[in-house]
């Protein structure tokens, strides 16, 4: 069965465990691509029924489309048609499911553990409603069951879990002959903190706070994606101007981070002096976001129904701003040794980053030219928005699209903040306090990020979907690295740059 959501903001289709696969197909083949997938334990406190229930997003544009496919199962011993075979992300969402719900994916090609490492106890899944205090963990120290790779002259190098410098916590295992790659594995959720199950019971205004700690250099990008996705569910129309902020904010985001990974990935074939250059310039930037919104990361400036700021940047600032960048990528891209190690290193084609499924710079520089604000936006913000593509899939090819996506959103903030006013606050109250649920979808500067929730009947949040970028191309790293060499891991690694605390939900 096929309706709307009372907002007419997205599709939705009901089926059954049969009808899954014929639905998620159809969109597939309609060029529709998997957003997220929310599974939900609902206990209907009148007659104390529970079921489990499993929300597909799809989406797909221009122009803007979304649709959900929503499925009931039982929730004793509840299992879900896998689709593995269509979809390399739902994959890697059915894991997560099983792991977090118990919700088991039949015909599963790799049903392996994904988030919970091997020391938690087995049936006990934290995102159940009865799931109750946790039993006694294993032994955190038993050996992880990694893919070994044998034969003459080949060994491994484990890297991490803890690393040299301040990053947060990844495990990889290369296998290797000599210098050359021939697999990695990547072990994560070292860090996972339930950010989840932290929002539920939580008013609209009071998760904000906590979506701008989510993933501490995306605080606008995840802000503005959970912001939105309240709107949606409480059919809350945002004044044009807030709008107008909100893409000014996320924008000046891009600019800061873009500059720091261009000065990394710089350092990592040791020249530091345009890391340096690089980091002097983010500094500056920081120093712009802190008169914006009185704080260096951009919090505070997105809320749910508006926007503030307290100054906005010149244009010429800006222009003054790029430009000193350019010189240092100019500098950079002129030594031979940095293009050398650059060109050809960890390359991701265009046909595995379409099978994986990639979003953002990553994706970009691979060809593939998916942006949420090109596809989804917010407000009519981008239809002059020029989005960069780069078919390489190298790390100059990463690297050079930072550059060329820094330029872009100079082009945007000018136009930008020729609609805006300096000193400005503008906001919309929500227009009810009903049950309802609401999706939002913001190219944040990794990527695009989905935030899907759902509101109980006193206004508090009952569940919130969270998905950043870095859990899409997490697992394109180790195949970009197959048939590199290991003094390139750092380099490949940062031109990737994904992470941890988005992926460790």
């Amino acid at each position: 069965m096929t309706s709307s959501d009372p907002a007419g903001h997205l599709s939705i289709i009901d089926v059954d465990p049969d009808g899954l696969s014929v639905a998620f197909k159809q969109l597939i083949d309609s060029g529709h691509r998997l957003a997220l997938v929310a599974a939900h334990h609902d206990v209907h406190r009148a007659g104390r029924a529970e079921t489990m229930r499993i929300v597909y997003l799809m989406v797909a544009g221009p122009p803007d489309a979304r649709v959900e496919i929503r499925m009931h199962v039982e929730s004793v011993a509840p299992s879900v048609p896998s689709l593995a075979k269509w979809s390399f992300p739902a994959s890697r969402f059915e894991r997560e499911m099983q792991d977090l719900f118990g919700i088991v994916p039949t015909g599963h090609p790799q049903p392996a553990r994904l988030v919970l490492h091997q020391h938690w106890p087995e049936n006990w899944y934290p995102m159940r409603k009865d799931a109750g205090p946790p039993p006694d963990f294993g032994d955190e120290s038993a050996a992880y069951p990694f893919l070994t790779v044998s034969g003459a002259g080949v060994y491994e190098i484990p890297v991490g879990p803890v690393h040299a410098g301040l990053i947060e916590p990844g495990h990889f295992r290369f296998s290797v002959v000599g210098e050359t790659i021939l697999n990695v594995r990547a072990r994560l959720w070292f860090v996972h903190k339930g950010v989840e199950r932290l929002f539920e019971g939580r008013t609209p205004a009071g998760g904000v706070a906590l979506s701008e700690r989510i993933s501490g250099d995306s605080a606008v990008g995840h802000t503005l994606a959970y912001c939105l996705a309240v709107e949606a569910a409480c059919n809350c129309t945002v004044p044009y101007p807030a709008q107008v902020l909100r893409g000014i904010l996320l924008e000046l985001e891009r600019l800061y981070n873009h500059t720091a990974d261009i000065g990394g990935i710089c350092n990592d074939v040791g020249f530091g002096i345009a890391n340096a250059h690089a980091l002097r310039i983010r500094e500056r930037l920081l120093r712009l976001n802190a008169e914006v919104t009185g704080h260096r990361l951009l919090r505070g400036g997105v809320f749910v129904g508006g926007a503030t700021v307290e100054q906005l940047p010149s244009v010429e600032t800006l222009h003054e701003i790029q430009s000193d960048l350019h010189e240092i990528v100019e500098i950079a891209l002129a030594n031979s040794t940095v293009r050398d190690r650059f060109t050809g290193t960890a390359v991701l084609t265009t046909e595995q980053a379409s099978e994986i499924g990639v979003l953002g710079y990553v994706a970009r520089a691979s060809g593939v030219s998916v942006d949420a604000r090109r596809s989804h936006p917010f407000a009519d913000l981008y239809a002059d928005l020029d989005v960069p593509v780069d078919d390489q899939g190298d790390v100059l090819a990463r690297f050079s699209i930072r550059v060329a996506e820094f330029d872009a959103s100079i082009a945007l903030l000018g136009r930008l903040l020729a609609q805006a006013t300096s000193h400005t606050s503008y906001s919309a109250p929500l227009e009810n306090a009903e049950p309802g649920h609401g999706v939002g979808l913001v190219e944040g500067w990794r990527g695009t990020i989905c935030h899907r929730v759902e509101l109980d009947p006193a206004g508090t949040i009952s569940r919130l979907k969270i998905v950043d970028p870095s859990f899409f191309n997490w697992p394109a790293l180790p195949v970009a690295l197959a048939d590199t060499i290991v003094p390139d891991f750092p380099l490949a690694n940062k031109s990737f740059n994904l992470s941890y605390a988005g992926n460790d939900l």
